[in-house]
């Protein structure tokens, strides 16, 4: 039985040039994913590469002129600890700490949430309705990528052989702008999501609809941006009218499978209620102090 290397590279250059000569290695985030293939089968890397001693790759970091930048190596429970982030996009941070337990949130990061290619990754949906952007070290250098372009089918991503995520960016928030997240599961806690829904939300200071991005988990091969679930919602006051249109539109986006979870008719029935739900407490939350007397 050949023996598995580890590796534990100090610098991004380092860690592409360990991926550049052994392509059978894989890139270690977190572990939560990649252990538990390994332990099963699924997978057989030649080599494993820790990124955790990368400087800049564990934490979270304001970007010049606004956002967040999340370290590729920063575990989600990292994510409510930084009061500026939870604050900007509790969303987000919110889908991070539904992932598994909280041992596991003390390992699993977003990006290997997201690198997993789940359909039903919780904070995939919440990243997407963001408007993330996820950035990638090659051999041909950086590049920048939109997050629902990294999945391209269950546990099948569009990252190139030798390239690895180092963070995930989200832009700066202003007034009248919040998210929301939420997920249906069978049980209450530590179970895989039947329906998530992320929700991204702008309201200018009348309560209009200025821009809305609506994602879906587990309700299609990949998590899916519902373009036309936003555009419903945009120049309106959220209004009964508004928000059956855009459950229209999420319905019509979904193409679930059947499973011991949840049926593909229930998924689909379920998703509208959902995004539904999810959109009010954006909107609450997008509303500030008036919006929660409401």
């Amino acid at each position: 039985m050949s023996q598995l290397a580890f590796h534990a590279p100090e610098t991004i250059d380092q860690a592409l040039a360990l991926l550049a000569g052994d392509p059978g290695a894989r890139v270690l985030a977190g572990g939560t994913d990649l252990i538990v293939q390994m332990r099963s089968g699924r997978v057989a890397p030649s080599a494993v590469i820790d990124l955790k001693r990368i400087a800049g790759l564990g934490g979270v970091r304001a970007l010049p002129g606004g956002g967040f930048a999340i370290g590729a190596a920063t575990p989600c429970t990292a994510l409510k600890d930084d009061a500026a982030l939870a604050a900007a996009w509790p969303g987000v941070v919110e889908a991070a700490n539904l992932i598994g337990s909280v041992q596991v949130r003390n390992r699993a990061t977003v990006a290997g949430n997201l690198c997993n290619a789940s359909p039903a990754a919780d904070s995939v949906p919440a990243l997407v309705a963001a408007g993330a952007i996820a950035v990638i070290a090659g051999p041909q250098g950086q590049r920048e990528t939109p997050v629902e372009q990294i999945p391209l089918a269950p546990g099948r991503t569009s990252l190139q052989p030798g390239e690895f995520l180092v963070e995930i960016r989200l832009p700066a928030r202003a007034a009248g702008e919040a998210d929301a997240y939420l997920r249906s599961i069978p049980r209450t806690e530590m179970d895989i999501a039947v329906v998530g829904a992320g929700v991204s939300l702008a309201l200018g200071p009348d309560g209009t609809c200025t821009a809305a991005r609506i994602a879906l988990g587990a309700v299609a091969p990949t998590v899916l941006l519902v373009e036309a679930a936003g555009a419903a919602l945009v120049g309106t006051r959220l209004d009964d009218a508004a928000l059956a249109a855009m459950a229209d539109a999420v319905r019509a986006a979904c193409r679930p499978i059947d499973d011991k979870r949840g049926t593909a008719g229930y998924r689909t029935a379920m998703a509208g209620v959902l995004v539904r739900r999810t959109v009010a407490i954006a909107r609450q939350r997008a509303a500030g102090p008036a919006g929660e007397k409401a």
